[in-house]
């Protein structure tokens, strides 16, 4: 199973929560920067069957609310894929 991590740790900016997300998922420059593109991206594109969220409690308090998106992003992977040959799974580690 492919696996990523995504490392979120003292994350402070918008851009560079992607550019974290970038990095993490390996993704190429056309990757949009905002949670459409992210959705798009791991329910599309990415070989990933599991990603690993590292340090989401130490963003700034600005940032929460997308952290939130991301979980509900991959909570809603998750279900999308539940039932398929190729399960999508994830962990919030902080």
């Amino acid at each position: 199973m492919k696996k990523a991590t995504i490392d979120l740790t003292d994350c402070k900016y918008l851009m560079e929560l992607h550019e974290r997300i970038k990095a993490g998922l390996h993704l190429d420059d056309g990757y949009g920067r905002n949670m459409d593109a992210f959705w798009d991206e791991i329910n599309r594109n990415i070989p990933y069957k599991f990603i690993t969220v590292k340090g989401s409690k130490t963003v700034s308090k600005e940032l929460a609310g997308k952290v939130e998106m991301m979980r509900e992003i991959l909570e809603r992977n998750k279900q999308d894929w539940a039932h398929s040959k190729h399960p999508f799974d994830y962990e919030f580690i902080d």
